[in-house]
């Protein structure tokens, strides 16, 4: 598959970027002000009368028109591809309303897999499950129950299990989804939007409810795909990658290996570099620039007393790794981080500045202790640069423990001296 640059899959700003567009909706606001207050009164009505009338086509019918006026226009094409004993829906995800727009042409149920449940769950139009699901297999074995019981509406799936913007990419398909049925019907989702963003990283639905609201008009175009079934000889990550494909043809747009998880690590490292930014702009750059830090959020809501445990127990940790970095570096560079792999790495590309200092406090002492001492000092030098810049990025070395990554320091710090001296590997260091 082709992967695209992350950062053209998510609109990560509201407003728009040209003058002219926004100077349109810079005019058009006192008319969007008024409009999202009559629609959020409109909306209430709305709930309502679809509370009060039983599900069936005639209460689709009512609810696609007044939803009209509220801004939401839904269009479908090909429904006759439909397939009525169709037991699985699966479809991209573009907005926090998609189940709500695909009800208003079929009956279908979508369960709800984060967010609180309740009244809230029922209201946004999801299904809840209890709260005897924890895992994805226990949820992927009740919605296979679900799907086998008889008299029940289908099930409306999100693979991509985020939103996009819906104009460059899809996200990586989880499997899961598809051991639910071995049959699915796809449909492709295209959302349009005058003036702002369709969606935002890190916004809730009922901001993005209200920005619905303000705008003229949001387009669904809703296009049922054929059936699909999976072959015997399929295993699911393959059925989901052959749905995926398919949909990013049929929407004009790419497949790509790009997860949820990786979104919301982008949005993090963002979110951080926007903050260290503004810290830097305010108070100038600090000596240990080599990533983007912020002022530690985790600090600003804890007693004196509990900030003060916090640190002392990061700065141990980061000591047990690199032991002859002084303790107020390592303060310093984890109050602006706040985090201890970001700091070990940040000190590993620096740790220039600190070998001199080792090397002068380290005491004479017989070959072997001298050994030891020679391979703390490697781990704090330059010579690591290589495995520092790599250190952290890839998905194996993020989910390593620290006790994992001070044995891959250390081992490495000790291939560096035996190749450094000539040793062989057996000798005793």
């Amino acid at each position: 598959m082709e992967t695209r640059g992350i950062e053209q899959m998510f609109d990560f700003q509201r407003l728009p970027n040209d003058r002219f567009i926004l100077l349109l909706l810079l005019l058009y606001s006192p008319v969007g002000l008024c409009l999202m207050l009559l629609r959020i009164f409109i909306g209430v009505h709305v709930f309502l009368v679809s509370c009060a009338l039983p599900d069936s086509i005639v209460r689709r019918f009512i609810v696609r028109i007044m939803c009209s006026v509220l801004g939401l226009h839904v269009r479908q094409n090909s429904p006759r591809l439909r397939d009525k004993t169709a037991r699985l829906y699966i479809s991209n995800h573009v907005t926090h309303f998609d189940h709500n727009v695909i009800n208003l042409l079929t009956s279908c149920n979508t369960p709800l897999l984060e967010g609180p449940v309740g009244f809230l769950c029922w209201a946004r139009g999801f299904m809840e499950l209890g709260q005897g699901v924890g895992s994805r297999t226990e949820l992927t074995e009740t919605l296979r129950r679900y799907c086998s019981s008889p008299n029940t509406l289908p099930l409306l799936l999100f693979p991509e299990e985020d939103t996009t913007n819906g104009r460059t990419g899809l996200l990586k398909f989880s499997s899961w989804p598809f051991s639910v049925s071995d049959s699915v019907q796809p449909v492709a989702l295209l959302v349009k939007r005058p003036f702002i963003a369709l969606n935002t990283p890190e916004s809730s639905w009922l901001k993005e409810l209200l920005w619905t609201f303000f705008v003229p008009f949001t387009v669904y175009h809703v296009r049922w795909l054929p059936p699909l079934s999976k072959e015997d000889d399929e295993s699911h990550l393959e059925f989901a990658s052959k749905v995926q494909e398919l949909l990013a043809t049929k929407l004009g747009v790419i497949s790509t290996q790009i997860t949820k998880a990786d979104k919301a690590e982008h949005i993090k490292r963002k979110r951080h570099t926007a903050a260290q930014t503004a810290h830097s702009s305010k108070n100038g750059f600090n000596d240990l620039g080599a990533r983007p830090r912020t002022v530690a959020q985790g600090f600003m809501g804890t007693s004196a007393g509990a900030e003060d445990s916090r640190v002392a127990r990061m700065v141990q940790q980061v000591k047990e790794v690199l032991p002859d970095v002084p303790l107020s570096v390592i303060t310093r560079d984890l109050l602006q981080t706040n985090c201890v792999d970001t700091t070990i790495t940040n000190l590993l590309e620096h740790a220039d500045q600190f070998s001199s200092e080792a090397a002068a406090s380290t005491p004479s002492a017989p070959a072997k202790p001298a050994a030891s001492s020679s391979l703390s000092v490697m781990a704090s030098t330059p010579n690591l640069k290589p495995a520092a810049k790599s250190f952290g990025r890839s998905p194996t070395d993020r989910h390593m423990t620290l006790q994992e990554r001070k044995e891959a320091l250390y081992e490495y710090a000790r291939r560096r001296y035996i190749e450094k001296h000539g040793l062989n590997k057996e000798d005793d260091l």
